[in-house]
Formats: structure tokens, C-alpha cells, sequence
């Protein structure tokens, strides 16, 4: 009786006409990694909903003495070794989202979207002294007014620009100078999503801005900053490849246009991937259970290419993990060769 009504049902969907709207494809299946390693969790235990988002700064000349900058988006900033131990941490209140840049004889520049005030957006920058292991101070520069939420950063030349993300989707660039004294910031460009927005990742191969709209998808916009401010959906959620929310972008560059773009696809706790240029879809893959816990929910995530020592000898691939119970949140660390081997993109 079953197989009369499955076909019972097929001839009627057949019979619709062909102006009838379509179902959703099915969710893409994913290809199952395991993390080699992990961050101490966040808050000592005490808070469950507290990490968010990490970047990567990477030794090139002892890959093994890397280092994983990560919010506790309720108290401040972590520094961990590839170990996943805590090296150092650093008060800073409510910090969101977190990047990362060389800066050359400015050093290596931090910056966090700082949402203590949730009508003015602040972006703290801090120095990264990579022999202490620490973050060293420098100032904040204004974000925007309204809640600070994601920040990604890019280097044209000597200048540093920061993309900072409300939570509205209104999206400032900023333009920080870097000097002797405090940083100064000053708002370029305004740009606009209609909703809710937070991750978004610059490559700066083409000076191209992505930045994920929750329930929409992944939007490009030029980032140069007397570019058009009109954006281009570029991967929208389709419940396949991406299911809403969207939330944390990373991107691996290959050679002077390659790699790919890697976005968290938190509504199926899987990771979407991109191939560069045209950003089309090249495979998912989620972190799956294995010694170090699977994940869930996914924020901010991060990659870098290069060695990382014998674990990870071609990059690293970051993720927050939104439920490490019964500890609190933390990052899980997973090989970029376990993925591509994977993925098989």
C-alpha cells in the first residue's frame, strides 16, 4: 500500500504544470572531519555562552609557536598556543568578532569589535607581542553607531581599513592610521544589508568584501573604499549548500585568484565551501565526533594556509564550538589537509 501511494503521489506532483514552484533541494550531505585539537574553554567553566570568534597569526619561521587570538564575547580576549592553552587573557568587556593583520614595522595588529556600548560601536586595536604572547593596548577608533558585531580587516599598502559590522547590517569602513600615538579612525563608506549581519572577510587579491547576511547569504561588495557601496548576493541560502543562520566567513587564498571561501553554515552545524573566482559551491563538511568533541552552532570561524607543524602541515582550520557541555564554549583546531581530503572539492 506504501509504494501505491508513493506513486500516487509522483503522478500528482507531475501533473502540476510547469509554472508550479519547485520544492527545495534537500540539504547537500557533508563530509565528516575530526578536530586534532582544542582551545581551554572559555569563562573558566562558569559561563556556557561565551566564546565567538577567533583569528589565526602564524610563525613562519617556527609554525609550532603559532598563535589563536579568541573572543569571550562577555569578559575579553584570549590568547592560546596551538597546544589550546591559555598563553594569556586580557579584560577587555564585551568584544564580538576579532582580526588580525601584519602591519610590517607597525607589527602585528589585533582588532576587536567592541559592543559595551550597544549604541556606539567601538573597534579596540592591540598590538600582538608574539614572544610574550600577549596584546598590547593601542587605543579604540569609533565603529559606527549602534551595536558592534563583526570586524574583518584589510591592508591596501601602508594603510590599514577595517570593515565593521553592526548588528542592523550596517556595514562602516574604516580608515586607521597608525602612528606613534593613539590610532585614528575615520568612517570612509557606508554600506548596507537589510538585515542582520556579522561575519565577513576581505581578499585583498581583489579587493573584494564578503560579508554574511544571516538569513539571505553571503553578499560581495568592492572594498575599495571609493568603490560602489551596492552589493551582490553572491551564495544565498538555499538550504542546501547554505542553511541559515550564516554566520562566520573565512577565506583561503590560492596563488593570484584561487582558494576558497569558507562560510559557517550554523542552521545544519556544517561549513559551506567556495571556490574562487565565481564563489561556486565546492562541498561542505562538518567536525564531526572524535577525541576532542564534535561541534555545534558554529559563530566565527578562521583558517590559514601554510605549516603548522606536523599536526597541521598544510593550514589550519578554527571553529567555535556553541555547545561543549558540560564545559563551556570553546575552538576546536582541525587539519586544512583533513578537509580538503574530505571535501575532495
Amino acid at each position: 500500500m506504501r509504494n501505491v501511494l508513493v506513486i500516487m503521489a509522483a503522478l500528482a506532483v507531475m501533473t502540476i504544470g510547469s509554472h508550479a514552484q519547485q520544492a527545495v533541494a534537500p540539504v547537500t550531505a557533508a563530509a565528516d572531519v575530526t578536530a586534532r585539537g582544542e582551545t581551554v574553554p572559555v569563562g573558566a567553566g562558569i559561563d556556557t555562552d561565551a566564546a565567538d570568534d577567533p583569528a589565526i597569526w602564524r610563525d613562519a619561521r617556527r609554525p609550532a609557536a603559532s598563535l589563536i587570538v579568541a573572543t569571550d564575547k562577555k569578559a575579553g580576549l584570549y590568547v592560546y598556543g596551538l597546544d589550546g592553552k591559555i598563553r594569556s587573557f586580557l579584560p577587555a568587556g564585551r568584544v564580538n568578532n576579532v582580526d588580525l593583520i601584519d602591519m610590517g614595522t607597525h607589527g602585528v595588529i589585533v582588532v576587536a569589535s567592541d559592543r559595551n556600548d550597544v549604541t556606539r560601536a567601538q573597534l579596540q586595536l592591540y598590538r600582538l607581542n608574539a614572544i610574550a604572547a600577549t596584546l598590547e593596548p593601542m587605543g579604540a577608533v569609533p565603529g559606527g553607531a549602534g551595536e558592534a558585531y563583526g570586524v574583518c580587516l584589510m591592508r591596501e599598502g601602508i594603510n590599514l581599513h577595517a570593515f565593521s559590522v553592526l548588528k542592523d547590517g550596517l556595514v562602516e569602513q574604516v580608515a586607521i592610521t597608525l602612528g606613534a600615538g593613539n590610532p585614528q579612525g575615520q568612517t570612509v563608506r557606508s554600506l548596507k544589508l537589510a538585515t542582520q549581519g556579522e561575519g565577513c572577510v576581505v581578499d585583498e587579491r581583489s579587493q573584494t568584501l564578503y560579508v554574511g547576511e544571516e538569513d539571505r547569504g553571503i553578499w560581495s561588495f568592492d572594498a575599495d573604499a571609493r568603490g560602489p557601496v551596492s552589493g551582490t548576493l553572491v551564495a544565498p541560502v538555499d538550504g542546501s549548500q547554505l542553511v541559515a543562520d550564516v554566520e562566520g566567513l573565512a577565506l583561503v587564498p590560492v596563488g593570484r585568484r584561487g582558494g576558497f571561501l569558507i562560510a559557517s553554515s550554523q542552521g545544519d552545524n556544517a561549513y559551506a565551501l567556495y571556490s574562487l573566482p565565481g564563489l561556486k559551491p565546492a562541498g561542505r563538511f562538518r567536525i564531526a565526533m572524535g577525541i576532542f568533541g564534535a561541534t555545534q552552532e558554529t559563530d566565527g570561524i578562521a583558517v590559514a594556509p601554510g605549516s603548522f607543524g606536523a599536526d597541521y602541515p598544510d593550514g589550519l582550520f578554527i571553529a567555535q564550538d556553541g555547545d561543549n557541555a558540560p564545559a563551556a564554549q570553546n575552538f576546536k583546531l582541525v587539519s586544512w589537509r583533513d578537509i580538503l581530503r574530505a571535501v575532495k572539492p
